[in-house]
This record gives structure tokens, C-alpha cells and sequence, in this order.
């Protein structure tokens, strides 16, 4: 059974903080891990909340991670023509156990040309734009194929993190970790996922993200012709 010695977290600005800082909630607690959060220099990285996260790694600086992981949030567009996160990413996972996202991560490692022929998961509302990366796109909170592991949109990114801790550390200590961070969803509404939510609800949601996805779509169209090539 595989063991993690170092995680690691790839951090851009404009990244969602909850996409990041529930799985690190979790997998923080696996006996002897080392958490790393990366980015392409160590310092503060802005999230898409405002407040600011300390990367404490840069790039240059990083071990070789048996677990990466890679956020999601506003600033993937940008992430996604990042030479150097690109770079980061593709020689971490020649060595790594486990390469993993969370949300829109997804389409970072699309971009780095580590979803052709895999089956993964994002966002809902991104969800058909992972084929454009080669990837066999699956409706489903967490999904594995393989040493890859994705989950859905940002709350899923907790039970990711537990996923991975059954499948890697067995159903006791993911027991442990879910009790003690008293991870018990009971939400007072119930429109969690697109099937569930009212249509005026999702027509809502819909309109709040239809600004910025013709512009994603364009940065995803630049980075397929430069993967494919």
C-alpha cells in the first residue's frame, strides 16, 4: 500500500481557498506527512476571497511530491498558460504517486497534458470542456482513474481528500479524520448540484458565470492547439 511522505499544493492568485484549504484540512492529518504549498515563488498568493495565502515552497525550491494537488478558482485561465506552473507540473508527475485537482484544477493538468485518455471531473458547470484536453469527462463528486484522482466542485474537494485516504490508509483512519473534523453535512437547502437546484436557481448561477466563459473557452482553445501539438 502506497505511503506519502510529501503532499503538495500548487498555488496561483485568484485561486479558490476552500478548493485548496479542504483537502489540506484533511490530508494534513495523515501520520508523518509533509505539507507543501507551492507556487512559483514562495510568498503571498491571493485567493478569490481576498485574503491572502503564504506559499511556503517555490517551484525551483520543491522535493519531489508523492501526492500534487492543484486547486481551482478564477485564476486558472491565467494558470493554464503559466510556462512555469506547466513546467512543475509535468515533471512532478514523472515521479509522483498520486497526481490530483480539485474543481477547475482539472484543467491545469489538462493543460499539462496529463488528462488524454483519463476519466476525471470538475466543476459542473465546466464539465464538457474537460474532452477538449482528451479526458473522458464523468459526472461524479471524486473520481479515480488510476494514480489520478479529481473532484468536483470546491465542498468536494473534502470528500477527495477522504476518498483518497480510504483508498490509500484504509476506512478507519478516514473514519477518524472525517469524526474529528466533525464532517457531518446537514445543509438547511438543497440545491448542492445542478439536478437538484430549482431552474430559477440554476438559471441564476447559470448568468453569474456566463461572463467569464466565453473568455475560458478561448484560453482553453489556445492551450488544446499547443497540447496537441
Amino acid at each position: 500500500m502506497p505511503r506519502l511522505k510529501h503532499i503538495g499544493f500548487v498555488l496561483f492568485d485568484d485561486l479558490t481557498q476552500l478548493d485548496f484549504t479542504g483537502p489540506l484540512q484533511v490530508l494534513n492529518r495523515i501520520p508523518g506527512i509533509k505539507t507543501h504549498l507551492v507556487a512559483g515563488r514562495a510568498g503571498p498568493v491571493r485567493t478569490d476571497c481576498g485574503p491572502f495565502i503564504l506559499a511556503d515552497t517555490s517551484f525551483a525550491d520543491c522535493p519531489q511530491l508523492d501526492l500534487i494537488c492543484v486547486p481551482g478558482g478564477w485564476g486558472v485561465d491565467a494558470a493554464m498558460e503559466d510556462a512555469a506552473t506547466l513546467d512543475f507540473l509535468r515533471q512532478q508527475a514523472l515521479g509522483a504517486q498520486f497526481i490530483t485537482s480539485v474543481c477547475t484544477g482539472a484543467f491545469i493538468l489538462g493543460a499539462a497534458g496529463l488528462l488524454e485518455g483519463r476519466q476525471a471531473t470538475t466543476h459542473w458547470r465546466y464539465h464538457a470542456a474537460l474532452s477538449r484536453f482528451g479526458a473522458e469527462p464523468v459526472k461524479a463528486r471524486v473520481v479515480r482513474d488510476g494514480n489520478l484522482f479529481t473532484g468536483g466542485g470546491v465542498t468536494a474537494g473534502i470528500d477527495f481528500a477522504l476518498t483518497i485516504l480510504r483508498e490509500l490508509y484504509g476506512e478507519a483512519l478516514a473514519q477518524a479524520v472525517q469524526l474529528g473534523l466533525e464532517y457531518d453535512p446537514a445543509p438547511p437547502v438543497d440545491a448542492g448540484s445542478p439536478d437538484k437546484a430549482p431552474g430559477p436557481v440554476r438559471d441564476a448561477v447559470e448568468a453569474r458565470f456566463a461572463p467569464r466563459w466565453d473568455a475560458f473557452l478561448e484560453v482553453v482553445d489556445r492551450v488544446t492547439v499547443k497540447v496537441d501539438a
